[in-house]
C-alpha cells in the first residue's frame, strides 16, 4: 500500500495528515476557507485519499499554516512513494482555468527543485495570501524530493491563477506516480 500517515506539531502549527496514493476519501480543513478548496482539488486531480487538519497561529497570518502544511505533504508523499521503483516518475499538465493558463512539469527525482513563475495580479484570495502559493510549492518540493516547474502563461484573476497551478500539479502527479513497472526509472538505477 502506498501509504504514510504523519504528525509535526511546533510552536506555530499541529499538522496531522493520511495521505493514499491511490485514492481515498478526501476531507481538508486548515482555517484557512481557500486553502482547504485547493488542498481538495490537488488531492482530487491526484487521485488521492486525503485526511489533513491543520491548527496554526492564523492570529499571525496564514504563512505558517501554509508553508508547514507543504512540509508535511511533501514528507508524506516521499514516505508513501518508498524507493519509488515502477512509477513513470515524469508527468506535465495545462489547465486553463477560465482566463487563466497554468502549466506542471515534475520529476519524482528524489533532488528537490523548485521553478516558480506566475506573479498574481491581487495580494488576496478571500482570506489566503496569494504570496503564499509559491511558499507552499517550494516546501512541498523540498521534502517530496520533488523537481517541480510551474508557469501561469497569462491570466488576470488571482483566485484562477492559483487553482489552475494546484489543478495542474494534482494530474501531472498522478502521471507521475503511476506504476508502470517494477523497476526504477533511471539510468543510475535508484531515485
Amino acid at each position: 500500500m502506498r501509504n504514510a500517515a504523519i504528525r509535526r506539531t511546533t510552536k506555530e502549527t499541529d499538522v496531522e495528515i493520511k495521505l493514499s496514493l491511490d485514492g481515498g476519501e478526501v476531507w481538508v480543513s486548515t482555517g484557512i476557507g481557500f486553502f482547504d478548496h485547493m488542498l481538495t482539488a490537488l488531492a482530487f486531480y491526484a487521485g488521492w485519499g486525503l485526511e489533513l487538519t491543520v491548527k496554526g497561529d492564523l492570529e499571525v497570518d496564514g504563512h505558517h499554516t501554509v508553508e508547514d502544511t507543504g512540509i508535511v505533504l511533501g514528507q508524506a508523499l516521499k514516505e508513501a512513494l518508498g524507493d519509488r521503483k515502477g512509477i513513470r516518475r515524469f508527468g506535465s499538465a495545462f489547465v486553463p482555468m477560465d482566463e487563466a493558463l497554468c502549466f506542471t512539469a515534475l520529476d519524482f527525482s528524489n533532488r528537490p527543485y523548485l521553478v516558480f513563475d506566475a506573479d498574481m495580479p491581487q495580494p488576496m484570495i478571500g482570506d489566503y495570501d496569494a504570496c503564499l502559493t509559491v511558499e507552499f510549492m517550494r516546501a512541498l518540493a523540498m521534502n517530496a524530493g520533488l523537481t517541480l516547474h510551474q508557469k501561469c502563461h497569462y491570466g488576470a484573476n488571482a483566485h484562477h491563477m492559483t487553482e489552475g497551478l494546484f489543478k495542474s500539479l494534482g494530474l501531472a502527479v498522478k502521471d507521475a506516480v503511476r506504476v508502470e513497472g517494477a523497476a526504477v526509472v533511471s539510468t543510475k538505477g535508484v531515485l
